[in-house]
């Protein structure tokens, strides 16, 4: 009967250093300030992709000539 109590509080002790490793990692993968990184580097990446940022560039050079269409006619 002893062994089995003993082999239960061993179980019992190993799922909890479990939980505490998950929660662990739990905390550390919805920490807002790397959530915040990851995004802003991926935001980053996608500007600097060629396509998007020559499309952007021409967008605002739209936007300023009409602008300036507009302010000049």
């Amino acid at each position: 009967m002893a062994k089995d109590t003993e082999r239960i509080e061993q179980e019992i002790e190993a799922a909890r250093e479990r939980l505490a490793g998950t929660l662990d990692e739990i905390a550390v993968r919805a920490d807002p300030q790397r959530i915040a990184e990851g995004t802003k580097q991926l935001a980053l990446a996608k500007v600097n992709e060629p396509k998007v940022k020559y499309t952007l560039i021409g967008v605002g050079v739209l936007a300023v000539g009409a602008l300036l269409f507009k302010i000049l006619r």
